[in-house]
């Protein structure tokens, strides 16, 4: 079963598990997400740091078959995508 791994930056823990349930997925604790033929677990991770700016990190883990991946992947990535202001 294929394996997608990131880390996605600036967006806090608890948003992110709210963006896989409203991806079709149920919260089966605070760490996994599993929805139809993929499973997904979050790890906050340490601070990602340039100088003296910090920015929140969350290791996102999906185990999925190669269609419900593309389908979870193309369900999340917009509301990943963040734009400066």
């Amino acid at each position: 079963m294929p394996t997608d791994i990131r880390e996605i930056r600036g967006l806090p823990i608890w948003l992110l598990r709210e963006y896989l349930e409203g991806a079709g997925g149920e919260a089966t604790g605070d760490e996994r997400v599993s929805g139809q033929g993929w499973t997904a677990r979050l790890t906050q991770i340490e601070d990602y740091r340039i100088g003296s700016l910090s920015v929140g990190q969350v290791r996102l883990e999906i185990e999925a078959d190669e269609q419900a991946l593309a389908d979870l992947l193309a369900r999340l990535e917009p509301k990943l995508l963040r734009a400066g202001g």
